[in-house]
């Protein structure tokens, strides 16, 4: 009975959470989410879209890749009314880039990577608006997806299995028990100016770049770095796949097609607060630089708007590239001796289905539940779906 259902509280809707409140309501599990803002609010909203095939971190990061890989191939199953699958170029402009095609090649095969080596003639051939004096391109199986619809695709097929979502509601602090554990949480409904507690048998810390500050003052120890990069978009599609830079990951090395425009993505540096980053006009600038370098038809475009994204990434010393693209489930009683607390952050939003399963797999563990994960063979509905009564 419904009643009986363990009750697990999530704390955000970003692309993890909204999926790990998918699993965990095929499940049986009783989900409710809450989020501060609304859905995809945060980083989840401020992607560039790019459903990523592995190729950028083939070489120095090859467990990112390979999570890559397989889920760009399941999500193009379960949820292929979201993305435009059009395929991708790597391509060289200089020497060093042409030096590093042993590398990308021998990364991609070990990685499982499908590629194909292009001469310039033929990679101009299939995009005629990349750099014509480019030196060598690969092929890769990229895409791109629409950032808001993908969220909402699995927060509206939670809801169809019974997931509540209560947007425009920040957590004030965790409850805890007289045990020590944590057992829900105290939040403010931002609509209403009203606070309130939220009872839960588990509560999971899906608040990407933000789950330090959304836990931290407990002791809790979450290494993650919040690491800003800035995105530019222009007013013209002027390529119909990836272009991305064929090189170690690097500022503005990859441009997007996004219906009727093109983002150029991203610079990487280290914030302490994620709530307060500014847009850089030199960034602007420097992106702006680099996607001409692409595809030099950018510079007859206007810029259609600069914005930033705070990504979540995993490290304890050092921010920016050096830092793994792979996710990491955090159970909080091995880590700080506080139960009842799960945190998942890192990752990627092409990985996200994946940070759901490992996420449910812990929390089904921790409440006794041997249901195995659906969410591999489920497809998403309508994200239209969320906002049905």
């Amino acid at each position: 009975m419904i009643e009986n259902k363990p009750h697990v509280l999530i704390i955000g809707a970003g692309f993890t959470g909204c999926a790990t409140a998918h699993d965990l309501a095929l499940r049986g599990c009783k989900v409710t989410v809450i989020e501060r803002g609304e859905i995809a609010s945060g980083t989840s909203g401020r992607t560039h879209g790019l459903l990523h095939s592995g190729g950028r971190y083939c070489v120095k990061d090859k467990e990112a890749a390979i999570e890559c890989i397989d889920e760009n191939i399941l999500l193009r199953q379960i949820s292929h009314q979201f993305i435009e699958f059009n395929g991708g170029l790597f391509i060289a402009l200089t020497d060093e880039d042409l030096a590093f095609a042993s590398d990308f090649e021998a990364g991609a095969n070990a990685c499982h990577i499908p590629i194909e080596r292009l001469t310039p003639a033929q990679a101009l051939k299939l995009e005629p608006g990349i750099n014509p004096n480019l030196l060598l391109a690969y092929t890769v199986p990229d895409g791109t997806f629409d950032p808001l619809r993908l969220a909402l695709g699995f927060a509206a097929t939670a809801k169809q299995n019974g997931a509540k979502f209560y947007t425009h509601h920040e957590v004030c602090s965790l409850l805890i028990n007289g045990q020590g554990n944590v057992n829900g949480v105290h939040v403010l409904n931002r609509h209403a100016d009203r606070e309130y507690d939220l009872g839960a048998d588990l509560v999971i810390n899906a608040a990407g770049a933000w789950a330090a500050k959304a836990i931290g003052k407990y002791g809790t120890s979450i290494p993650v770095i919040p690491t800003p990069g800035i995105m530019v978009a222009y007013d013209q599609r002027l390529i119909q796949r990836v272009v991305n830079r064929l090189a170690p990951p690097g500022d503005g090395d990859i441009l997007i097609p996004q219906r009727r425009m093109v983002v150029i993505g991203t610079t990487s540096y280290e914030v302490e607060d994620p709530d307060y980053i500014p847009v850089l006009d030199d960034q602007v600038e420097e992106m702006y630089r680099q996607a001409v370098n692409l595809v030099p038809g950018v510079k007859n475009t206007k810029m259609r708007g600069a914005y930033m994204s705070a990504r979540p990434l995993i490290g304890s010393t050092s921010a920016g590239r050096s830092l793994t693209r792979t996710f990491k489930c955090y159970d909080h009683k091995t880590m700080d001796n506080l139960d009842g607390l799960i945190t998942i952050t890192g990752g990627k939003a092409t990985t996200c289905r994946a940070m759901a399963e490992k996420t449910a797999d812990l929390a089904c563990s921790k409440l006794g539940i041997s249901a195995p994960c659906q969410t591999r063979q489920v497809p998403l509905v309508s994200y239209r779906e969320y906002y049905r009564p």
